[in-house]
């Protein structure tokens, strides 16, 4: 498991098995350590429409694999704690 921080300094989790789900994805080989540099740099953090206890933390890449690409990182906020859904 993985600490992380977004850019406000709050703590979110990421842990093995989301970052392994996250990694099987085609267009993330060779990008982990984006995931968070996207949570303390964003370009942009919005608040989920189907969740409201999820913030989407937006941030461009121009050099992917699949060129230039906006990665969305998906956490979701409980009482005790964050951590990473997807990306």
């Amino acid at each position: 498991m993985r600490l992380l921080h977004d850019y406000q300094g709050v703590p979110i989790r990421l842990t093995d098995e989301r970052l392994n789900h996250i990694l099987e994805h085609p267009e993330m080989v060779g990008l982990e350590g984006v995931i968070g540099e996207t949570l303390s740099q964003p370009e942009t953090v919005l608040g989920s429409i189907s969740d409201p206890d999820a913030h989407l933390y937006y941030r461009l890449y121009t050099a992917t694999l699949v060129g230039e690409k906006y990665l969305c990182v998906v956490v979701k906020f409980g009482q005790e704690d964050a951590f990473v859904v997807t990306a």
